[in-house]
């Protein structure tokens, strides 16, 4: 191998086989994040295996990570960051905290797969039911799988075919849910992905969030076509939408009336949210439960895991019990559910205190920071997980359309400026920001050295010519 300084790459072979292997043999091995890049792009259909990953709505280049320890990021050409994307939730406890990282390897040390049950799989099933109200917990490995088994499940109680879901809602990339809203409420959606048929998008009705006039329209118009409705349990996807003041109820009340589920995706706010998700800030003071949750994220612990739970009579109806199908080569994966088990079990009152102080002290650096700068905005917020949202302080995000009618074009100087001063933001102002019980008074002290140059940054921007 040889090393130069001067290209910062290493040159590097490696014996292949195939046709393909042989083409490529002896290419460099790249060891910047421009270098990596532009090689996983020869191999990876945009180089990267999730989309907001390629930083296609703030432009540049993406970080190749390479390291991750508390609250900190390290990239293949040694830069280091404070992370506020946290794996995008997964890590509640911070990177490689030490009990997680024993009991993965205690884990990996009897076997990876076995294509069989295990005991740990029962035991995160019962350490979920113990902090919200299911009585059955079915593991799977992604939060998509989860979310198209519950609207499975809710088509094989009822009977029935259409779903209910709100515009600017992520629920996965199952076909039925990658859908957009119609000419009027009671409309069928249309395609929201090439590959996704008029058929399959027929079954899914998109709505505006917040609204219950239009979900007493579409109610009353299709009633008793409905299978259930799907929300997030606060949205996180168009960035943080926080749910109207007793939205959530009537989502349940409604769905009673009409004799339809209520479909409650926790993938992201899941234990994360607070220590019982969005669900202790909103059902559990309210008085009510949905039918089915969704689950991913936390319980997984930086792992594959995701699971679908809800009340027996519904969750029974899954195979092999009922005759609703569902299965999985790598449900309930022991070295998943070893650090989903760790992180549950060590995610105590102390470390949800510590994740609430630290997620307000980032609101108020993050909005004394603006407001020196004279940046209009408003923060949305759903327990420990926000986001800001530009030019918006009059009316706030209560919605897609709002959420889309912000001054987006602030957000890329914004993240660019955090990234060069060492802060690892989400690449897309439609995302949550998150914090974890490792992020220490280092870490805010050095979030707070970058945000009044990232303000500035975002006060100085103009929209693109023409928009």
């Amino acid at each position: 191998m040889s090393e130069t300084t001067e290209t910062t790459e290493t040159t590097e072979t490696t014996e292949t086989t195939g046709t393909t292997g042989q083409a490529r043999a002896g290419a460099p091995s790249p060891s910047t994040n421009a270098g990596i890049y532009e090689a996983a792009r020869t191999v990876i259909p945009g180089g990267v295996n999730s989309p907001v990953r390629a930083f296609g709505s703030v432009g540049g280049t993406p970080r190749a990570m390479v390291r991750a320890q508390g609250a900190y990021l390290t990239d293949v050409e040694g830069n280091e960051y404070v992370d506020l994307v946290c794996s995008w939730g997964p890590m509640l406890l911070g990177h490689n905290h030490p009990a997680v990282v024993d009991a993965v390897h205690r884990a990996v040390d009897a076997g990876l797969s076995f294509g069989a049950s295990t005991p740990d799989e029962a035991r995160l099933a019962a350490l979920i039911a113990s902090r919200v109200p299911v009585d059955r917990v079915r593991m799977v490995s992604t939060g998509t799988e989860a979310t198209m088994t519950a609207v499975r499940l809710a088509r094989g109680a009822t009977n029935r075919n259409l779903i209910v879901k709100f515009a600017g809602c992520y629920h996965g990339h199952s076909d039925g849910l990658l859908a957009a809203a119609g000419s009027g409420v009671a409309t069928q959606a249309l395609p929201g992905s090439a590959g996704v048929t008029g058929a399959q998008a027929a079954e899914t009705l998109v709505l505006p969030y917040n609204d219950r006039a239009a979900l007493e329209e579409a109610f009353a118009a299709r009633g008793d076509q409905i299978a259930g409705i799907i929300t997030e349990a606060a949205p996180c996807n168009m960035g943080v939408v926080t749910p109207a003041e007793g939205f959530n109820r009537f989502l349940r009340e409604i769905t009673e009336r009409h004799g339809a589920l209520l479909v409650w995706d926790e993938v992201l706010t899941g234990f994360r949210a607070s220590d019982t998700g969005y669900w202790g800030l909103s059902g559990k003071p309210e008085g009510w439960t949905p039918d089915l949750w969704t689950f991913g994220k936390v319980i997984g612990g930086g792992m594959p895991t995701a699971a679908v739970a809800g009340r027996a009579e519904v969750m029974d109806l899954l195979a092999p019990l009922g005759p609703v199908y569902q299965a999985g080569t790598l449900s309930g994966n022991p070295v998943a559910m070893a650090a989903g088990l760790a992180t549950l079990q060590n995610a105590t009152e102390d470390v949800y205190a510590t994740i609430a102080l630290r997620s307000r002290q980032l609101e108020d650096l993050l909005v004394g920071a603006l407001d020196e700068a004279g940046v209009d905005h408003s923060i949305q917020r759903a327990g420990t997980l926000f986001s800001v949202a530009f030019g918006t302080s009059e009316r706030g995000v209560h919605d897609y359309a709002d959420a889309q009618a912000q001054d987006v074009h602030r957000y890329a100087p914004f993240f660019h400026a955090m990234l060069d001063h060492g802060v690892y933001l989400p690449p897309s102002v439609f995302e949550a920001w998150f914090v974890s019980a490792a992020h220490d008074d280092a870490a805010m002290e050095r979030i707070a050295a970058a945000l009044p140059h990232a303000a500035r940054a975002a006060a100085q921007a103009q929209p693109a010519t023409g928009s």
